[in-house]
């Protein structure tokens, strides 16, 4: 039994871990990553299928961590559809890697992976693992066709599948 717990522990725990040869970016500033952010492409993933106009707001939370309020409208109803939860670093809160749970005590890793820390205008995240999860994310609806092109080809070249990126329609101004 003690060796089940183990194992189930260390499972959970990976589930959080930075993929190999990604390295996520240091010198993050959480202050400065609060507030919206809109999906301007992602690796399809269960759920996030049939949404658009997708977006991420981030706020600071007592315990040093992130709240995170995911939300996205579902094409089929037309109506909004919102996901709650809460992000906590793995190590230093200088360096761009949390774990976020939206289902109790089910974590799943967030790494920053690329970011403009100039003017935190885009960031470019990966999940745990392998290369299965990827999201690019702006401060706006549009992200510049120069930027969007550098940040796809960094994403080959980490040896993520950008040919099955998905391009979510965002509105057109808000």
């Amino acid at each position: 039994m003690k060796n089940l717990m183990l194992i189930v522990f260390a499972t959970l725990a990976a589930c959080a871990g930075v993929p190999e040869g990604l390295q996520p970016v240091a010198g993050f500033d959480a202050k400065r990553y609060t507030g919206k952010w809109y999906e301007i492409a992602r690796l399809d993933n269960r759920f996030e299928r049939g949404l658009d106009q997708i977006t991420a707001e981030y706020n600071l939370s007592e315990d040093g961590g992130l709240h995170v309020v995911n939300s996205g409208r579902n094409t089929a109803t037309n109506r909004r559809e919102y996901a709650y939860g809460k992000a906590c670093f793995t190590g230093s809160p200088n360096t761009g890697s949390l774990k976020v749970s939206f289902f109790g005590p089910f974590y799943g890793g967030y790494h920053i992976i690329e970011l403009d820390k100039a003017d935190y205008h885009y960031a470019m995240i990966s999940g745990s693992g392998g290369r299965d999860y990827l999201w690019i994310l702006a401060r706006s609806p549009n992200l510049n066709g120069t930027v969007l092109n550098f940040l796809t080809a960094k994403a080959k070249t980490l040896g993520f599948d950008t040919s099955k990126l998905i391009y979510p329609a965002q509105p057109e101004a808000e």
